[in-house]
């Protein structure tokens, strides 16, 4: 494992949101655990000018006793480790001005010269502040400098090959850290695991064995805080460009050479690059309309402060998808994310196909069933195999039952995605992170569907999207069993 050297950890975007919720408490933590100790030093960077060391020192200590339970004297860490400096207007003295203040704090700290520089900003601030950086020198230092850029990066195929060739004009592609934070889930990591280190498993992983794959992603949530963003985006953007093709990539790819960030991407672009053109016959859009929510009355997505009230953006996709490789020929894979669902999901659904002979068919009552592997991400993080045995007596039937596995009853604890991420961010550890040319192959994918001129099918909030979506997986409610449905409108 790569030890942790001292260094300056530089967030941009420091008074906002992510910064409180995610960034702080994560580092916290590590510190707490014994991970940092001594070794991170912060240093917090905005527009506010009326900010200083004591007033984020505060607003980091709400953070993090906001977020998690404190292991420790919050108070002490924050003192000691937590800096502020103002960037002002961005203009080239403000970058120069902030390169002599990382310098002092260095000095004054003792590190030597490594530095992470964490851009938690609105997509449209990345240009000036890549630029900034690279203007005043640092793009590079005595140590390691590392750039890591938070989602979206783009909004369509030309505007993400634009920011890679700004990021690659200052940080070569060895110190970029765009992140995702699905990839620092445990469950996700542990699909490599399920895969390549059981042989049973990864034996029956093609198109001989499997009938479909799905991917769900649904959110009880709406809009939120969000709104001024999210009707520029849309669930396309926001959430199948990035999260679902992540776990596509993931189920998809072949057997890397080796654990190690260049294996595994060089794999994972290749199964993007194997995605076949979309049609429109190949996905359905929705957007969410008022309904109930756990009971309570919920407003449609026009409804919702900030979004026009004529708005078309989805909140809702449905996709079908074809991998042109060896492989997966011949076999579909259904992406699915929407707002204001029935409950909150992650999981992907391996269907293998039916025994080619059902020698059952002459006993009243049995019908063949395929196996299916569950594989749950979030709640309840685990996997489910679905198979049939005899039920007990008289007359012969067939039961349907599980063999489980459950990430809270075996260990209890799983860190959150954030510290993963981090960790490996100051260890230098990519493998987690997503390449250059896994965000352009993924926008090649999705750029022809950005053009959409129908509206979407309207849903009711707390259901599972329109009932349109099920002309893209057609006939599917009624291959299912009752306790195996999956989260799709009939």
């Amino acid at each position: 494992m790569t030890a942790i050297e001292p260094s300056l950890f530089v967030i941009f975007g420091a008074t906002g949101d992510l910064a409180k919720r995610k960034i702080l408490p994560a580092l916290y933590q590590l510190n707490a655990h014994g991970v940092t100790q001594h070794r991170c030093v912060i240093l917090g960077v905005s527009r506010d000018p009326g900010s200083d060391d004591s007033a984020y020192r505060q607003f980091a200590r709400d953070a993090i006793a906001g977020s998690v339970a404190p292991a420790g004297d919050v108070a002490q860490w924050v003192d000691a480790n937590i800096h502020y400096h103002s960037i002002g207007a961005g203009e080239p003295s403000d970058f120069a001005a902030l390169r002599a203040r990382i310098e002092a704090i260095e000095h004054e700290a003792g590190l030597l010269g490594n530095r992470v520089f964490y851009l938690s900003l609105p997509p449209q601030a990345f240009p000036s502040t890549i630029a900034g950086l690279g203007a005043a020198g640092l793009n590079k230092s005595a140590g390691a400098t590392r750039l890591v850029i938070e989602k979206p990066f783009g909004h369509d195929l030309e505007s993400a090959r634009e920011l890679n060739r700004l990021v690659h004009q200052f940080f070569d592609e060895s110190q970029v850290y765009r992140i995702d934070h699905y990839l620092g889930k445990e469950t996700v990591q542990n699909l490599l695991v399920f895969r390549f280190a059981n042989a049973m498993f990864e034996s029956l992983w093609n198109r001989d064995h499997v009938e479909s794959i799905e991917i769900t992603v649904a959110e009880e949530l709406g809009v939120e805080q969000r709104a001024g963003y999210y009707d520029q985006a849309g669930a396309l953007r926001d959430m199948v460009q990035s999260h679902l093709t992540q776990l596509l990539a993931l189920v998809a790819m072949e057997v890397p050479t080796a654990f190690e960030a260049t294996a595994i991407r060089e794999e994972k672009v290749k199964a993007l690059r194997a995605i076949a053109p979309v049609t429109a016959d190949d996905v359905v859009f929705g957007q969410y309309a008022a309904g109930f929510i756990d009971g309570q009355p919920a407003v449609g997505y026009r409804e919702e402060p900030g979004v026009a009230p004529n708005s078309n953006t989805e909140t809702f996709v449905t996709l079908r998808l074809r991998l042109d490789n060896w492989r997966w020929q011949g076999v579909p894979f259904y992406l699915r994310t929407g707002k204001r669902m029935a409950r909150r999901l992650t999981e992907i659904r391996v269907r293998f196909r039916q025994a080619p002979v059902w020698m059952f068919r002459s006993v009243p009552g049995t019908s063949p069933q395929a196996n299916t592997l569950v594989i749950t991400l979030q709640p309840n993080e685990g996997f489910r195999l679905y198979f049939d045995v005899k039920a007990p007596g008289e007359p012969f039937r067939l039961q349907r039952l599980t063999l489980h596995f459950s990430y809270d009853e075996e260990f209890k604890f799983l860190p959150e995605a954030y510290q993963t991420l981090l960790l490996d961010v100051l260890r230098g550890d990519q493998t987690l992170f997503v390449h250059a040319d896994e965000v352009e192959t993924s926008w090649r994918v999705y750029t022809p569907l950005l053009e959409r001129k129908e509206p979407p099918y309207l849903y009711p909030a707390g259901t599972w999207g329109p009932p349109e979506s099920a002309r893209v997986v057609p006939g599917r409610e009624a291959r299912e069993p009752t306790q195996e449905q999956a989260p799709v409108a009939a």
